[in-house]
């Protein structure tokens, strides 16, 4: 039987614009970033069971993701008509999504974890605070959320975090052992 790193390689060959398999210790985490959510420039904080408070405390966070042995990070490149392009970032991010969602679903139940790109939008309306997730199965944080820092994460894995212009990168992180 092949191991989930096989895997997950496998299934991104030709769709990933980067991958990396690193130790999960050498991601690097921060306070710093949770600091730009509660300024809520995205409008989920304390909106999403996906975001800030309610995914938990940074420090509970690193510990958990670094009790996994690796952590298997892609990204998707999309290109765009200018910085302006809206839509075009949106296209590039539902790509990079159905890439993950594809991977994802190759190693479900062999006990890995991941985190998205971007935050939670399974639902128009999340049910945070009142109801539980909907989506619990589904429904992941994005690395930021959680206290990655994906510029340093990038360095750590010899990765483009930037790759030009009217270019968008987005990155996932999967955990395994």
């Amino acid at each position: 039987m092949q191991g989930v790193e096989e895997i997950l390689k496998k299934e991104l060959e030709g769709k990933a614009f980067e991958v990396a398999v690193i130790p999960a210790k050498d991601i690097p985490f921060t306070d710093e970033l949770i600091k730009a959510c509660e300024s809520n420039r995205c409008g989920r904080y304390k909106k999403s069971w996906m975001c800030p408070p309610a995914v938990g405390q940074v420090a509970e966070l690193e510990k958990k993701y670094k009790s996994y042995k690796y952590a298997l990070v892609f990204t998707t490149k999309g290109e765009l008509e200018d910085s302006f392009d809206i839509e075009g970032i949106e296209r590039a991010r539902q790509r990079h999504l159905e890439i993950e969602r594809q991977a994802v679903e190759k190693v479900r139940g062999l006990g890995a974890e991941w985190l998205s790109a971007g935050s939670c939008d399974l639902c128009s309306e999340c049910t945070y605070p009142d109801a539980p997730c909907r989506f619990p199965d589904l429904a992941r944080p994005s690395p930021e959320a959680c206290g990655i820092d994906v510029t340093a994460l990038a360095k750590v894995c010899n990765m483009r975090y930037y790759n030009g212009e009217n270019t968008v990168t987005f990155f996932s992180v999967i955990f395994f052992n």
